[in-house]
């Protein structure tokens, strides 16, 4: 017996390294030491930037968006899905990621299948200004099907103690800025997949009437990265820029409201934004309720900003800078901790 014939190729391994090695070095920051290759991946963390420095972990994955990725045999965006899920949660809280480790699942290891998703995970990193350190692949011939691949991701970023955004900074009278979103991000893919893929070669017809890109290419829009705009907001508005909400699982509803405090509610007006058509095809095909819409998916908003009233106009431009779309979409008033759609 061999390791090869139970199911787990060593070459396939090596030669990935390999393959990855240029993609990787790609995302450098000077703080990396070494290279990829080694036991473990090393930062030298700058205490001099901060007084009091607090570190800030994430970890998440892809979901089942990966479905549509195996379906259409391509995974050169998940990976910068990956990075958009992991930099833009730090970012609610103010922090400034720093560098990315990422775990890698398969069936059978696929070297060019693995370049193609690894080079996707590092072209967001240099998006999002950070490090890819290191990672894993782990190739589970008896357990996966060849052509099963999952992938997760854990990111580590720093904050000065005492500026963290949160609940905590928002107050009666501040503004909510949108940041738009072309698609469904990584969430809400199981509804979506249910509803839309029922039938055989549904990823090759139009996205929705109309459309002029198939569902499949519709369903892989990359995400967009949200963490260095949120970051230029705080560099140019200081304590103007409160609290931010990441529109991930649980949608519109389910992560806004975990950024308004108790007496207050958030406001949120629907025709403020842009919806894009797959979220109407996914309602009507699906029959899907409009509550249960804005409770699953983003809806078109992937980031909401609590700002300071008075700085709306800079913090929509600071972020149409940076090249988002980005409106003045509601405001906080005395309320109950709800989030309230008009």
């Amino acid at each position: 017996m061999t390791y090869q014939s139970a199911g787990v190729s060593i070459e396939a391994g090596e030669q990935v390294v390999q393959r990855i090695k240029r993609a990787v070095d790609s995302t450098k920051r000077p703080e990396v030491l070494g290279s990829i290759g080694g036991f473990a991946g090393m930062f030298a963390l700058n205490r001099a930037k901060m007084k009091d420095p607090v570190l800030v972990a994430s970890a998440d994955g892809v979901g089942t968006k990966l479905e549509v990725a195996r379906q259409m045999g391509r995974y050169d965006t998940v990976g910068r899905d990956l990075v958009a899920m992991l930099v833009d949660d730090l970012a609610c809280v103010g922090a400034e990621p720093l560098f990315m480790l990422d775990y890698v699942a398969v069936g059978s290891l696929d070297p060019a299948r693995l370049e193609e998703l690894v080079t996707g995970i590092a072209e967001g990193c240099r998006n999002a200004g950070i490090a890819l350190l290191g990672g894993e692949t782990a190739e589970h011939g008896d357990v996966m099907h060849s052509d099963d691949l999952d992938v997760a991701g854990f990111v580590l970023g720093v904050l000065e103690r005492g500026h963290e955004l949160g609940v905590h900074r928002v107050h009666k009278g501040d503004a909510l800025i949108g940041f738009g979103s072309p698609g469904l991000r990584s969430n809400g893919y199981s509804l979506a997949r249910k509803v839309l893929m029922g039938e055989s070669g549904a990823l090759a017809r139009p996205a929705f009437p109309g459309a002029t890109r198939s569902l499949g290419d519709e369903l892989l829009l990359p995400s967009v990265i949200y963490a260095p705009a949120l970051t230029a907001m705080r560099k140019k508005m200081g304590d103007g820029v409160r609290a931010a909400a990441h529109i991930t699982g649980g949608g519109i509803m389910g992560n806004v409201v975990r950024i308004v405090p108790p007496t207050r509610d958030a406001v949120i007006h629907l025709d403020a934004f842009e919806t894009p058509e797959i979220f109407f095809e996914i309602q009507r095909r699906g029959q899907v309720s409009a509550d249960e819409m804005v409770r699953v998916f983003n809806c078109g908003l992937g980031m909401v900003v609590v700002v300071d009233a008075d700085d709306t106009d800079t913090a929509v431009e600071v972020a149409r800078e940076e090249g988002l779309t980005a409106s003045v979409i509601g405001n906080i008033r005395s309320g109950s901790g709800s989030v309230v759609l008009t």
